[in-house]
């Protein structure tokens, strides 16, 4: 069962066309919510097209469901129908337990199984799940940025590729995750002057290798390298990312003062809490707020502002998992997938991510423990 988004902007859709069809031809029932992928530019002629039914009421859809797809995380007005799946309900989207602890203790209390894209992690460390919209997110935080420099946001005026003579912008990008890696190669395509930083050099060299040179300075972050970047940024991009966690303030008030007015920081990482001291999540409909002349972006699921390209990028990604805790049931497909096993969050009532865990104040209990 495929659910429209719930949370604003209502554009992305956990499932297209083509997923669902996968899903039915491989013996599957698919329900999605009517008018769920029109935002993305999906109808729902589509989605009867590739086999789907499609059902107006949410009681029903909710109802039916032994698997629900979401993009982000139930609101309060959604978890009566958490309650009524109860242990024989799995859930599969965008979580962020960290920055919601009481969601955590509602999917804990209702008894279901919840399965976080965000957590998912390969044996290599990477985050097949969040990667895209991560890459999606550290593009739109330079967009944002470039946007909001400019002298009617009440900013500084200055362009980010600045000219002939006259000097680029400064663009610190904190964090060589996916966001920073994305952030940082726009920025400089954009012509801005970048130095990237980051807490070990591994993720620095490898970003290097690719032969990203000139306008780009790379430093190992600690707290004196970041205050000395961000107190020379026109624009600060910060994407630091712990899995499951809520990120450390790795930007301090005291920072944020030393900062010429009319700068502005994007906290990407707003999502999991933020890691800005001044920091607070915002809207598309409201995005910014000034604290000691410096303007803040802390749009929360920024993707969302690109719903077709978000809701391709991740759909892409997650079918595979999809298919497979359709086809073999959560319990069998975590023991067998490793990646998968670390996406689950909370299992018939027990937080089974040890991250979640020390973010929410909520006991941890080991997946395999409770599995058994």
């Amino acid at each position: 069962m495929c659910r429209k988004r719930s949370r604003p902007p209502k554009f992305r859709v956990a499932l297209t066309p083509t997923g669902a069809a996968r899903l039915v031809s491989s013996g599957h029932s698919v329900t999605v919510e009517a008018s769920a992928g029109e935002g993305s530019g999906f109808s729902d002629y589509d989605y009867m097209s590739a086999g789907a039914a499609i059902e107006q009421d949410p009681d029903r859809v909710w109802g039916s469901a032994q698997l629900v797809l979401k993009v982000k995380e139930p609101l309060p007005q959604e978890f009566a129908y958490l309650e009524r799946g109860g242990e024989g309900l799995t859930l599969f989207t965008y979580l962020h337990l960290a920055g919601v602890p009481g969601l955590a203790e509602e999917l804990c209390r209702s008894g279901v199984t919840a399965v976080a894209y965000e957590t998912v992690e390969t044996a290599d460390g990477e985050f097949p799940l969040l990667a895209p919209m991560s890459d999606i997110a550290g593009k739109l935080a330079v967009h944002a940025g470039a946007h909001y420099l400019q002298r009617p946001q009440g900013t500084k005026g200055t362009l980010i590729s600045g000219g002939p003579g006259i000097p680029a912008a400064r663009v610190t990008v904190i964090g060589a995750g996916t966001v920073g890696q994305s952030a940082t190669r726009l920025a400089m395509a954009m012509g801005a002057n970048v130095t990237l930083l980051n807490r070990s050099p591994g993720k620095l060299r490898r970003f290097l290798a690719h032969g990203y040179t000139g306008s780009l300075t790379t430093m190992i972050a600690g707290e004196e390298s970041i205050a000395e970047a961000v107190r020379e940024s026109d624009i600060v991009v910060s994407g630091v990312y712990v899995a499951g966690a809520k990120p450390a303030h790795v930007v301090s008030r005291h920072m944020v003062k030393s900062m010429e007015p009319g700068s502005v920081i994007v906290d990407v990482s707003i999502d999991q809490g933020g890691s800005v001291e001044t920091s607070r999540p915002t809207t598309y409909e409201d995005p910014v707020f000034a604290v000691d002349g410096v303007l803040h972006y802390c749009v929360a699921n920024m993707p969302g502002a690109v719903p077709r390209t978000s809701t391709v990028a991740l759909a892409n990604e997650t079918l595979p998992y999809v298919l497979a805790i359709a086809s073999e049931g959560i319990a069998r497909a975590a023991s067998t997938d490793p990646a998968l096993a670390k996406g689950v969050n909370v299992y018939r009532g027990g937080v089974t991510s040890s991250a979640v865990a020390d973010a929410t104040g909520l006991g941890y209990r080991p997946l395999a423990d409770v599995m058994s």
